[in-house]
């Protein structure tokens, strides 16, 4: 079945819901039991069917086996958020004493978390170039029991060699997990050697800037049945209403998605032409260094890329950025509407590799709108921009 299909239809049962098209949209928490001896044999297997709203409601269960498909693994496990995804799926694998290689380019708060939280349970986080390769097999320890990708990087896109960071990995017995936020879709993890696939469903599930929501794919019944334990430990468990908004999502995700990567790379590629352009950080660009990765391990894109500007003022970039049309100045991205944020300074960080661009550095997401709207918005930015330079 091809992956557009199976967001169509996968988690769907009508069925089994007097032929509704949709699952029903379940508000519970309190679970009525009809004895004391099904209340009892409930608690024996409280992952094997409705026993508590933490625990999931036939809602969850649509929803983490429609995520399950998209991402081609076992079964999933949804979560409130994106982060807590992450978080979950690292506190399920790492306890004190352990190692944990994490990918330089990833996410802020993935960081943030390894530097506070890990590092406070007393597990160490060692930072690694994402263009590394095969080569992390040199900062394997006994104690490394997780390797964590994530493909393109976040704000930086640089593309990973997935099979082989996974091949060493696998070769010292340690677990590979991956952001896939970005690939959504158009990589398939487990095809690659991951074993624990990351979705902030926020983003491009969602679609609609309206609902946060995570997942967490794994590959095999061991594997889930930790990760599940460790989100339940930690009431990771998302609602009803954003379980419903992410299966919505997920139904209209593969026309989004061609419509986002189209118009991202007609704005990259003309915003290669422009002079005050030093470099445009998006894989699917031939002049991107990770496109040949990208092309090997990836069938599609999405929306989101950064620009790295030629030298400017902040006054200069301030007057670029305040006054787009239908580049909203916003966190997050995967919705339907443009978005822009600056990334100068704090916002990337850099430990184990060096990260000197030219100019000041942005990220954008291409929405829903139409390219030669986006164009004339990019274009009339810039007016300003040289204007107050």
């Amino acid at each position: 079945m091809k992956n557009d299909t199976k967001l169509v239809h996968a988690g769907r049962h009508p069925e089994q819901q007097f032929g509704a098209v949709n699952p029903p949209v379940y508000h519970a928490s309190t679970i009525l039991h009809p004895s004391v001896a099904a209340m009892e044999a409930s608690g024996k297997t409280p992952f094997g069917g409705v026993r508590y709203g933490r625990f999931g409601t036939p809602t969850t269960f649509a929803f983490e086996e429609a995520m399950a498909a998209v991402e081609g693994g076992h079964k999933t496990v949804a979560t409130s958020s994106g982060l807590a995804a992450i978080t979950g799926a690292l506190l399920a694998f790492l306890k004190a004493g352990d190692h944990l290689l994490m990918v330089d380019s990833t996410y802020f708060p993935t960081r943030k978390f390894c530097d506070s939280v890990l590092a406070g349970l007393g597990i160490e986080t060692t930072y690694y170039d994402p263009l590394i390769g095969a080569g992390i097999a040199g900062l394997m320890r006994p104690e490394t029991r997780v390797v964590f990708t994530e493909s393109p990087g976040s704000l930086t896109f640089e593309v990973q060699d997935v099979p082989a960071i996974a091949a060493a990995a696998h070769a010292v017995g340690a677990v590979v997990m991956m952001d896939n936020t970005w690939g959504v879709r158009t990589f398939q993890p487990f095809r690659h050697g991951i074993d624990v696939s990351i979705q902030a469903c926020t983003k491009y599930v969602v679609g609609h800037a309206d609902a946060m929501l995570g997942a967490i794919t794994l590959g095999d019944e061991d594997t889930w049945l930790r990760v599940k334990t460790s989100v339940a430990a930690f009431g990771h468990s998302p609602g009803a209403d954003e379980l419903y908004l992410g299966l919505r999502g997920l139904r209209t995700l593969g026309v989004r998605l061609a419509r986002h990567a189209e118009t991202a790379l007609r704005l990259c590629t003309w915003l290669e032409g422009r002079p005050e352009v030093a470099r445009v950080l998006y894989p699917p660009l031939p002049s991107d260094p990770g496109h040949a990765l990208w092309k090997r391990d990836f069938d599609g894109a999405c929306g989101l890329f950064g620009v790295i500007l030629k030298p400017a003022a902040k006054a200069a970039l301030d007057a670029m950025l305040d006054h787009y049309e239908h580049f909203n100045l916003g966190f997050s991205w995967g919705g339907f509407e443009s978005l822009v944020i600056p990334t100068t300074g704090h916002s990337i960080i850099r430990t184990a590799t060096a990260w000197r661009p030219e100019g000041p550095s942005l990220r954008f997401h291409a929405g829903l709108e139409d390219a030669d709207d986006l164009l004339a918005d990019l274009e009339a930015g810039f007016a300003r921009l040289n204007a107050a330079a």
